[in-house]
């Protein structure tokens, strides 16, 4: 059991390290709004993350077709959800978000849900979780217990935890060194990345889509 937890915390450190829009929002919501959103920013995503790991090992073949023969229309959806985000980042007044932590009102389910919403719609992540638990060693077997796949996937949510955790700490201890000035620079350059992200895979999903037709 012990094995097939410290598996599930590398495959979860791993998914969540490379700086995608997720990690962009997390750092732009720990400077902007304080740490607890960075945090639970990224605890949509480790949701988001341990439900693909859910699929790839409980060998449900329907969602698994269904990913991989809708693969670029739902990268096409996917990049329009990340881009309409991007915007909305662009175009946010950190004085307000600023102003409504202070007031107590931290609106943390809107964090937390809006980055499910963009997670989710990544068929990406389900197959980078693929090719992890092929890396480290992971497979599913008929005979395998249900218990040993349970400890898995509470490791993969624990590592990807365990990330959001270190980076929205680690941020938030310049977060009062930040003057006004520069949290807008912040939102407009986290906007137009992840306006940016969101663009490359609607993009691509359209190329992709393209060919094959």
């Amino acid at each position: 059991m012990l094995l097939e937890l410290i598996k599930g915390l590398i495959v979860g450190l791993f998914a969540s390290v490379p700086l995608g829009p997720i990690g962009v929002l997390c750092i732009q919501r720990t400077l902007s709004k304080g740490r607890n959103s960075g945090f639970i920013t990224g605890l949509g995503a480790a949701l988001s993350d341990t439900i693909f790991a859910a699929v790839a090992l409980l060998s449900i073949s329907y969602v698994q077709q269904l990913l991989s023969d809708y693969r670029y229309l739902v990268m096409i959806a996917g990049g329009i959800i990340v881009g309409i985000f991007g915007v909305k980042l662009f175009m946010t007044n950190p004085v307000k978000q600023i102003r409504r932590v202070k007031s107590g009102n931290r609106h943390y389910w809107q964090d937390f849900f809006s980055t499910v919403l963009m997670t989710i719609t990544n068929p990406g992540a389900f197959f980078l979780m693929l090719g992890l638990f092929a890396f480290i060693g992971i497979s599913r077997s008929e005979a395998e217990p249900l218990e040993r796949i349970a400890v898995t996937l509470a490791g993969v949510f624990a590592g990807a935890t365990l990330w959001w955790h270190v980076l929205s700490t680690s941020i938030n201890l310049f977060r009062n060194k930040l003057r006004l000035r520069q949290l807008i620079m912040i939102n407009r350059v986290a906007g137009v990345v992840i306006m940016v992200l969101g663009l490359i895979s609607l993009f691509e999903g359209l190329y992709r889509l393209l060919i094959l037709s």
